[in-house]
Protein backbone atom coordinates (compact mmCIF):
# COMPACT_ATOMS: atom_id res chain seq x y z
CA UNK A 1 0.00 0.00 0.00
CA UNK A 2 1.15 3.54 -0.74
CA UNK A 3 -0.78 5.28 2.05
CA UNK A 4 -2.59 4.19 5.20
CA UNK A 5 -5.00 5.97 7.52
CA UNK A 6 -5.42 5.17 11.19
CA UNK A 7 -8.87 6.45 11.99
CA UNK A 8 -11.57 6.65 9.35
CA UNK A 9 -13.69 9.62 10.38
CA UNK A 10 -14.91 12.56 8.31
CA UNK A 11 -11.49 14.14 7.76
CA UNK A 12 -9.85 10.86 6.80
CA UNK A 13 -12.65 10.09 4.33
CA UNK A 14 -12.36 13.59 2.87
CA UNK A 15 -8.61 13.11 2.38
CA UNK A 16 -9.04 9.63 0.92
CA UNK A 17 -11.72 10.83 -1.49
CA UNK A 18 -9.44 13.67 -2.57
CA UNK A 19 -6.40 11.53 -3.33
CA UNK A 20 -8.57 9.08 -5.28
CA UNK A 21 -10.32 11.78 -7.34
CA UNK A 22 -7.02 13.46 -8.17
CA UNK A 23 -5.45 10.18 -9.27
CA UNK A 24 -2.58 10.57 -6.80
CA UNK A 25 -3.33 7.09 -5.44
CA UNK A 26 -5.50 4.28 -6.72
CA UNK A 27 -8.08 2.65 -4.47
CA UNK A 28 -6.01 -0.53 -4.15
CA UNK A 29 -3.05 1.55 -2.88
CA UNK A 30 -4.96 2.80 0.18
CA UNK A 31 -5.70 1.10 3.49
CA UNK A 32 -7.68 2.48 6.44
CA UNK A 33 -7.85 1.17 10.00
CA UNK A 34 -10.56 1.87 12.55
CA UNK A 35 -11.98 0.10 15.59
CA UNK A 36 -15.50 0.96 14.42
CA UNK A 37 -16.93 -1.74 12.14
CA UNK A 38 -19.51 0.75 10.90
CA UNK A 39 -16.87 3.28 9.87
CA UNK A 40 -14.90 0.61 8.02
CA UNK A 41 -17.98 -0.75 6.26
CA UNK A 42 -18.94 2.75 5.13
CA UNK A 43 -15.41 3.51 3.91
CA UNK A 44 -15.15 0.25 2.01
CA UNK A 45 -18.55 0.76 0.38
CA UNK A 46 -18.21 4.45 -0.50
CA UNK A 47 -14.49 4.59 -1.30
CA UNK A 48 -13.63 1.05 -2.38
CA UNK A 49 -10.41 0.90 -0.35
CA UNK A 50 -8.84 -1.80 1.78
CA UNK A 51 -9.87 -1.69 5.45
CA UNK A 52 -8.79 -3.35 8.68
CA UNK A 53 -9.64 -3.25 12.36
CA UNK A 54 -5.94 -3.61 13.20
CA UNK A 55 -3.94 -0.36 13.36
CA UNK A 56 -0.69 -2.30 13.18
CA UNK A 57 -1.68 -3.86 9.87
CA UNK A 58 -2.17 -0.41 8.34
CA UNK A 59 1.31 0.62 9.52
CA UNK A 60 2.98 -2.54 8.30
CA UNK A 61 1.44 -2.28 4.82
CA UNK A 62 1.75 1.46 4.05
CA UNK A 63 4.66 3.70 3.05
CA UNK A 64 2.94 6.86 4.36
CA UNK A 65 0.76 6.64 7.48
CA UNK A 66 -1.75 9.35 8.42
CA UNK A 67 -2.77 9.49 12.08
CA UNK A 68 -6.35 10.69 11.71
CA UNK A 69 -7.73 9.78 15.14
CA UNK A 70 -8.94 12.38 17.64
CA UNK A 71 -6.16 14.05 19.71
CA UNK A 72 -7.22 12.29 22.93
CA UNK A 73 -6.44 8.92 21.33
CA UNK A 74 -2.95 9.81 20.11
CA UNK A 75 -1.07 8.40 23.11
CA UNK A 76 -2.58 4.88 23.07
CA UNK A 77 -2.50 4.67 19.26
CA UNK A 78 1.12 5.82 19.00
CA UNK A 79 2.19 3.40 21.72
CA UNK A 80 0.41 0.61 19.85
CA UNK A 81 1.98 1.31 16.45
CA UNK A 82 5.43 2.66 17.43
CA UNK A 83 7.15 -0.76 17.47
CA UNK A 84 5.92 -1.37 13.92
CA UNK A 85 6.98 1.97 12.39
CA UNK A 86 10.01 1.56 10.12
CA UNK A 87 12.78 4.19 9.71
CA UNK A 88 11.80 4.69 6.07
CA UNK A 89 8.14 5.43 6.78
CA UNK A 90 6.60 8.90 6.84
CA UNK A 91 4.07 9.64 9.57
CA UNK A 92 1.59 12.47 8.97
CA UNK A 93 -0.40 13.79 11.93
CA UNK A 94 -3.47 16.04 11.74
CA UNK A 95 -4.18 16.71 15.43
CA UNK A 96 -4.13 20.29 16.76
CA UNK A 97 -1.80 21.00 19.67
CA UNK A 98 0.42 17.93 19.22
CA UNK A 99 3.88 19.38 18.56
CA UNK A 100 6.71 17.67 16.69
CA UNK A 101 8.63 17.48 19.95
CA UNK A 102 5.70 15.87 21.78
CA UNK A 103 5.13 13.42 18.92
CA UNK A 104 8.80 12.44 18.84
CA UNK A 105 8.86 11.82 22.58
CA UNK A 106 5.65 9.80 22.43
CA UNK A 107 6.97 7.55 19.65
CA UNK A 108 10.11 7.08 21.75
CA UNK A 109 12.38 6.57 18.75
CA UNK A 110 13.49 8.47 15.63
CA UNK A 111 10.48 8.78 13.31
CA UNK A 112 9.95 10.91 10.19
CA UNK A 113 7.01 13.16 11.14
CA UNK A 114 5.02 15.72 9.17
CA UNK A 115 2.58 17.72 11.24
CA UNK A 116 -0.43 18.96 9.24
CA UNK A 117 -3.64 20.86 9.92
CA UNK A 118 -6.24 20.36 7.16
CA UNK A 119 -9.85 21.57 7.11
CA UNK A 120 -13.21 20.12 6.14
CA UNK A 121 -13.54 21.82 2.70
CA UNK A 122 -11.19 19.02 1.66
CA UNK A 123 -14.48 17.11 1.25
CA UNK A 124 -15.21 19.18 -1.87
CA UNK A 125 -11.63 19.52 -3.10
CA UNK A 126 -11.15 23.01 -1.67
CA UNK A 127 -9.25 22.36 1.54
CA UNK A 128 -6.13 24.07 2.77
CA UNK A 129 -3.58 22.66 5.17
CA UNK A 130 -0.53 24.01 6.96
CA UNK A 131 2.42 21.61 7.14
CA UNK A 132 5.71 21.44 9.02
CA UNK A 133 8.12 18.58 9.66
CA UNK A 134 10.92 17.39 11.89
CA UNK A 135 14.59 17.27 10.89
CA UNK A 136 14.41 13.63 9.75
CA UNK A 137 12.08 14.41 6.83
CA UNK A 138 13.81 15.00 3.49
CA UNK A 139 12.73 17.59 0.92
CA UNK A 140 11.46 14.81 -1.34
CA UNK A 141 9.38 13.37 1.49
CA UNK A 142 7.96 16.80 2.35
CA UNK A 143 7.09 17.25 -1.32
CA UNK A 144 5.25 13.92 -1.21
CA UNK A 145 3.30 15.07 1.85
CA UNK A 146 2.39 18.34 0.13
CA UNK A 147 1.14 16.39 -2.91
CA UNK A 148 -1.30 14.54 -0.64
CA UNK A 149 -2.83 17.81 0.58
CA UNK A 150 -2.65 19.48 -2.83
CA UNK A 151 -4.80 16.65 -4.18
CA UNK A 152 -7.85 17.99 -2.31
CA UNK A 153 -6.99 21.68 -2.11
CA UNK A 154 -3.72 23.31 -1.09
CA UNK A 155 -0.83 22.40 1.19
CA UNK A 156 1.24 25.30 2.53
CA UNK A 157 4.52 24.85 4.43
CA UNK A 158 4.63 27.01 7.57
CA UNK A 159 6.99 27.18 10.57
CA UNK A 160 5.73 25.13 13.48
CA UNK A 161 5.26 28.25 15.62
CA UNK A 162 2.36 29.20 13.31
CA UNK A 163 0.53 25.87 13.40
CA UNK A 164 -1.87 27.04 16.13
CA UNK A 165 -2.63 30.09 13.98
CA UNK A 166 -3.38 27.73 11.09
CA UNK A 167 -5.95 26.06 13.34
CA UNK A 168 -7.83 29.33 13.84
CA UNK A 169 -7.49 30.80 10.34
CA UNK A 170 -8.34 27.64 8.37
CA UNK A 171 -8.85 24.53 10.51
CA UNK A 172 -11.73 25.95 12.54
CA UNK A 173 -12.76 28.82 10.28
CA UNK A 174 -15.26 26.91 8.10
CA UNK A 175 -17.52 27.00 11.17
CA UNK A 176 -17.32 30.81 11.24
CA UNK A 177 -18.17 30.96 7.54
CA UNK A 178 -21.11 28.57 7.99
CA UNK A 179 -22.42 30.84 10.76
CA UNK A 180 -22.12 33.82 8.41
CA UNK A 181 -23.97 31.99 5.62
CA UNK A 182 -26.68 30.88 8.02
CA UNK A 183 -27.12 34.43 9.36
CA UNK A 184 -27.25 35.89 5.83
CA UNK A 185 -29.83 33.31 4.83
CA UNK A 186 -31.92 33.97 7.95
CA UNK A 187 -31.98 37.69 7.09
CA UNK A 188 -33.03 36.91 3.51
CA UNK A 189 -35.81 34.63 4.80
CA UNK A 190 -36.95 37.38 7.16
CA UNK A 191 -37.25 39.63 4.10
CA UNK A 192 -39.33 37.06 2.21
CA UNK A 193 -36.93 34.78 0.30
CA UNK A 194 -37.52 30.99 0.44
CA UNK A 195 -34.93 29.35 2.70
CA UNK A 196 -33.38 26.99 0.13
CA UNK A 197 -32.91 29.86 -2.28
CA UNK A 198 -31.53 32.04 0.52
CA UNK A 199 -28.81 29.47 1.28
CA UNK A 200 -27.92 29.30 -2.42
CA UNK A 201 -27.58 33.07 -2.75
CA UNK A 202 -25.59 33.44 0.49
CA UNK A 203 -23.25 30.50 -0.16
CA UNK A 204 -22.57 31.50 -3.77
CA UNK A 205 -21.82 35.07 -2.68
CA UNK A 206 -19.26 33.80 -0.16
CA UNK A 207 -17.73 31.42 -2.73
CA UNK A 208 -17.46 34.11 -5.37
CA UNK A 209 -16.02 36.66 -2.94
CA UNK A 210 -13.34 34.23 -1.77
CA UNK A 211 -12.46 33.46 -5.38
CA UNK A 212 -12.04 37.18 -6.11
CA UNK A 213 -9.51 37.48 -3.27
CA UNK A 214 -7.51 34.49 -4.51
CA UNK A 215 -7.65 35.22 -8.23
CA UNK A 216 -7.43 39.02 -8.48
CA UNK A 217 -4.61 39.44 -5.96
CA UNK A 218 -6.34 42.59 -4.72
CA UNK A 219 -6.45 43.48 -1.01
CA UNK A 220 -9.80 42.50 0.58
CA UNK A 221 -10.26 46.12 1.63
CA UNK A 222 -9.91 47.26 -1.98
CA UNK A 223 -12.46 44.70 -3.12
CA UNK A 224 -14.81 45.84 -0.35
CA UNK A 225 -14.43 49.48 -1.46
CA UNK A 226 -15.32 48.48 -5.02
CA UNK A 227 -18.75 47.34 -3.79
CA UNK A 228 -19.41 50.32 -1.51
CA UNK A 229 -20.94 53.07 -3.63
CA UNK A 230 -21.32 56.51 -1.99
CA UNK A 231 -24.55 56.69 0.05
CA UNK A 232 -25.41 53.20 -1.23
CA UNK A 233 -26.89 50.05 0.26
CA UNK A 234 -23.60 48.22 0.83
CA UNK A 235 -21.87 50.95 2.83
CA UNK A 236 -24.97 51.19 5.00
CA UNK A 237 -24.70 47.46 5.77
CA UNK A 238 -20.95 47.80 6.42
CA UNK A 239 -21.65 50.73 8.77
CA UNK A 240 -23.96 48.54 10.87
CA UNK A 241 -21.45 45.65 10.89
CA UNK A 242 -18.73 48.00 12.14
CA UNK A 243 -21.11 49.45 14.72
CA UNK A 244 -21.85 45.94 16.03
CA UNK A 245 -18.13 45.04 16.22
CA UNK A 246 -18.11 42.49 13.40
CA UNK A 247 -14.37 42.56 12.74
CA UNK A 248 -13.48 42.71 16.41
CA UNK A 249 -15.70 39.70 17.12
CA UNK A 250 -13.96 37.67 14.41
CA UNK A 251 -10.51 38.67 15.67
CA UNK A 252 -11.32 37.84 19.30
CA UNK A 253 -12.91 34.51 18.32
CA UNK A 254 -9.82 33.51 16.35
CA UNK A 255 -7.46 34.54 19.14
CA UNK A 256 -9.48 32.36 21.54
CA UNK A 257 -9.26 29.49 19.05
CA UNK A 258 -5.48 29.87 18.74
CA UNK A 259 -5.04 29.91 22.52
CA UNK A 260 -7.21 26.81 22.90
CA UNK A 261 -5.09 25.01 20.31
CA UNK A 262 -1.91 25.96 22.19
CA UNK A 263 -3.34 24.53 25.41
CA UNK A 264 -4.26 21.11 24.00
Amino acid sequence: MKIGFIGCGNMAKAMIGGVIRSGLYQKDEIIAADHSAGALEQAEKSLGIHTTADNREAVEKAEIVVLSVKPQFYVPVIREIAPHVKPSQLIITIAPGKTLSWLGETFGKPVKIVRAMPNTPAMVGEGIAGLCCNELVTKEEMDAACKVFNSFGRGEIVPERLMDVVVSVSGSSPAYVFLLIEAMADAAVADGMPRAQAYTFAAQAVLGSAKMVLETGKHPGELKDMVCSPAGTTIEAVRVLEQKGFRSSVIEAMKACTEKSRSL
